[in-house]
């Protein structure tokens, strides 16, 4: 396309650039997204802005909606949003006087964006139920939608479907299905740049002080803090600024001290940060650790501030190649019984637990009571006692600690559940106090009469169906004491969140891939327990085998919800990139089990890529915690 063809005024592009023009001013650090929402929007395609909260999404689009003088219809999503929520549904007062007439329809938001022209905004796109979504395909491929009774409405001109969603956040959300995603466009939203924060801080609040670079350069630190899974967003910066300013004034301070800054910053990102599952710090905390961090590195070098950069991808495993095995049956028997050989002597148990001697005064002996003490003060450390006994050099002490063992963890796993839920779907009931009407099947039931009792009534109501879980344990190099009993609680908490509706695998993994109980084969949970417990840390790390290995179990049980969860420190040691084996992996959660910065970064990854959550577990509280949130 030529400049001519751009600037005649006949050419639908010409009144893009004009009204591009007109919101220049208004939209700060996404000229890029504004040229590509509004050609889309000339051009008659439906988008979904993807992003972080605060991020600009909401404002993107009312600013150019009211330049280009679009109507918007907006709907809010979430689990309880049903289809005739959203394109609208008959008044059972009047279908019963009058019959199906066109007058008796309630349009939804839906149907009246598309006898308008207008735009459809649908916010938390990824919370609406698949149902509902599945009410807009018709509308996105062929511009018209047929309604029972009513017959077919057609998209008016300047009709457009516009979705706005956060791919971060997985509490509550559902994958968008390909036949959705296939007929829109993505505009993906990141944070602006730190300069382009400060302009909408001064833009917003009207200051223009030295406040400004700190209040953002804190907010950006919030987004990088391995214990923050959700940071703030640049409204986080502007509450900051704004009680800051004030503070100062109050107190007669020419800028604000560290206390006025510290009550303003806790005031301002308290409630808007989220923590990982399991950490045991409070928000307060970690706001207060950064503000001391930043004002330092202020004082080292005036009128710098440093932020750190976003995660990036995961670094290709250093061993490379080695595709590794899967092993299931006799042959993980026979792996298991190799790695029991590998016991420890009384002096190596010793050497690594201090208490051990305590515990264990005598050859063969195990003094539960000592024990239960030690639970009581420290039960991370008795633990991983009690799980490096389980592979004592001594036989009758290997085998009451097993025995002990299992029972444990098993208790520890039950008392930790968490009630599951699971994705909903709306399914017809009769005789149900609760739920949508659902007047056709009510009519049908009673044979076009009146319906005179509750059970002559059917509702639409949401149920949750069957789900599958597959555990991946990492079994590597440092697969002992308080790990080998975080892997064994994992185990058991996951095997005893079962039920009717869940079926659930457990492969442990070091350079091959071992499943311990496959997926529709349920073997008894001390029995896995007690097999984890053999297999101390031996050899490198493949993830990418672990994760072919569940998506192999995952495919033998299909069901509405798969979830895979990965108890790792992420660092692969050999095999394939695991990003390029997450193939048959829905959603992934990633329960961390090391603090470094580069193990982080990778689970945060691994995760994001699957639409789970990362979550760091250093101690068994943290995976109790983890555990619950995860599998509720």
């Amino acid at each position: 396309m030529t400049d001519s063809s751009i600037n005649n005024p006949t050419t639908p592009f010409a009144a893009t650039a004009r009204l591009l023009d007109k919101i220049g001013p208004v939209i700060v650090g996404l000229r890029r997204e504004a040229e590509v929402l509004a050609v889309a929007l000339a051009t008659g395609r439906h988008v979904v802005l993807e992003g972080p909260p605060g991020t600009g999404k909401s404002t993107l689009l009312r600013v150019v909606a009211e330049a280009g003088g679009m109507g918007i219809a907006f709907v809010e999503g979430n689990a309880e949003l049903t289809p005739a929520r959203l394109l609208g549904s008959y008044d059972p007062a009047m279908v019963m006087q009058s019959g199906y007439k066109p007058e008796a329809f309630l349009a939804g938001p839906l149907l009246t964006a598309l006898q308008e022209g207008a735009l459809l905004y649908i916010e938390e796109f990824n919370r609406v139920p698949e149902e509902t979504l599945n009410v807009l395909i018709s509308v996105l491929a062929e511009g018209e939608i047929h309604i029972p009774r009513l017959g077919r409405t057609r998209a008016s001109a300047g009709f457009r479907l516009i979705a706005a969603m956060n791919p971060f956040d997985a509490v509550g959300t559902a994958r968008v299905s390909q036949a959705i995603s296939d007929r829109m466009c993505r505009i993906a939203l990141g944070y602006q740049s730190e300069e382009a924060e400060r302009q909408i801080v001064r833009q917003v609040t009207g200051i223009d002080a030295a406040l400004v670079p700190t209040a953002v350069a804190l907010v950006r630190l919030t987004r990088s803090h391995p214990q923050v899974r959700i940071g703030s967003s640049v409204r986080g910066a502007i509450d900051l600024v704004q009680v800051g300013h004030g503070l100062a004034l109050l107190r007669q301070e020419p800028t604000p001290g560290r206390a006025s800054l510290l009550d303003a910053a806790l005031a301002a990102l308290s409630g808007r940060i989220r923590l990982e599952d399991g950490c045991e710090r409070t928000p307060e905390e970690i706001i207060t650790e950064l503000l001391d961090r930043l004002l330092a590195e202020q004082e080292r070098e005036p009128g710098e501030t440093q932020s750190q950069p976003p995660p990036g991808n995961v670094p290709p495993p250093p061993g490379g190649g080695g595709q590794g095995k899967i092993l299931s049956g006799p042959e993980v028997r026979s792996a298991v019984k190799e790695a029991a050989r590998r016991t420890q002597s009384r002096y190596d148990l010793a050497a690594a637990h201090p208490q051990f001697e305590s515990v264990s005064p005598t050859v063969g002996e195990l003094d539960e009571r000592a024990l239960a003490e030690l639970l009581k003060g420290d039960p991370d450390q008795a633990l991983g006692l009690l799980s490096d006994m389980a592979t004592a050099m001594d036989p009758a002490l290997r085998a009451r600690a097993r025995m002990l063992a299992a029972r444990l963890f098993l208790r520890m796993g039950r008392a930790g559940q968490a009630r599951y839920r699971g994705f909903r779907r709306l399914v017809p009931m009769a005789g149900q106090d609760d739920g949508d009407l659902d007047l056709e099947r009510t009519l049908e039931r009673c044979g076009g009469l009146r319906p005179r009792t509750r059970e002559d009534l059917v509702v639409r109501r949401w149920h949750s169906p069957r789900r599958v879980v597959s555990l991946l344990i990492d079994n590597s190099g440092s697969m002992r004491g308080q790990a080998l009993a975080t892997a064994a609680l994992a185990a058991a908490a996951t095997l005893l969140a079962a039920d009717a509706r869940t079926e659930c695998s457990v492969i442990a993994f070091a350079r091959d891939a071992l499943v311990l109980q496959e997926q529709g084969r349920r073997r008894p949970n001390g029995a896995v327990v007690d097999d984890l417990l053999s297999l101390r840390g031996k050899g490198t790390t493949n993830l990418a085998v672990a994760l072919r290995a569940a998506a192999a179990q995952l495919r033998r049980a299909p069901a509405a919800e798969q979830l895979t969860l990965l108890l790792s420190d992420c660092l692969a040691t050999a095999g394939d990139d695991p990003l390029g084996a997450l193939a048959g992996i829905e959603r992934l959660h990633v329960l961390g089990t090391s603090d470094d910065p580069e193990s982080v970064l990778a689970g945060r990854t691994l995760a994001t890529r699957c639409g789970g959550r990362y979550v760091r577990v250093d101690s068994i509280t943290s995976l109790s915690r983890a555990l619950g949130a995860l599998l509720s």
